[in-house]
């Protein structure tokens, strides 16, 4: 069935729509907040928590958007609310076993833990989320705008300046294990 008619059908209060609809998607949020939060548990929990938003807001669903960015939208600001309200990322960077757990998740789960995104753990949330959405999803800058709810301005900022980060991060490794 197509997405939009399942939408469609969801709205109208077809629980299996919904259902069949939050499965499809399931697996492409997690993966995103895997690597939004750099934390398995957190990324679960948000996926858990955007998913009942869907179920509670799907009538306000208007179309303008892939059902995806939608969920990711809803995801990015729980997470960004979350970690204004309780500095979750300061605790998790005290906390190394969660970063070596999600090393050892990843490596099991076959994905490659490159050498950026371990850089992109050691970056703030406010860089890490729009050069994710733009550089790894190929979101544009306003949609990254919208899902953020920041200025363009700032989204371009962030995503310059971050990469800025990156880069420095990079190339500090490359020179220390050349010398180590």
């Amino acid at each position: 069935m197509e997405e939009l008619q399942r939408i469609a059908r969801a709205q109208h209060g077809d629980d299996q729509a919904l259902a069949e609809l939050l499965q499809d998607n399931y697996s492409f949020l997690m993966k995103y907040l895997m690597k939004v939060t750099m934390n398995p548990t957190l990324a679960e929990d948000l996926t858990q928590e955007t998913m009942m938003k869907c179920i509670e807001k799907i009538s306000l669903y208007n179309g303008e958007s892939k059902f995806s960015s939608w969920m990711i939208t809803i995801a990015t600001r729980l997470y960004m609310d979350q970690m204004r309200r309780k500095k979750v990322e300061e605790r998790w960077r005290e906390q190394q076993h969660a970063f070596k757990k999600m090393q050892w998740q990843l490596q099991h789960q076959q994905e490659a833990w490159t050498e950026a995104i371990e850089a992109l753990a050691v970056l703030g949330y406010e860089w890490r989320l729009p050069i994710l959405l733009k550089h790894y999803y190929g979101y544009a800058y306003d949609e990254i705008a919208i899902m953020m709810d920041i200025p363009l301005g700032t989204v371009k900022s962030r995503v310059f300046n971050g990469l800025q980060q990156l880069r420095k991060e990079l190339k500090q490794d490359e020179q220390e294990n050349e010398e180590g």
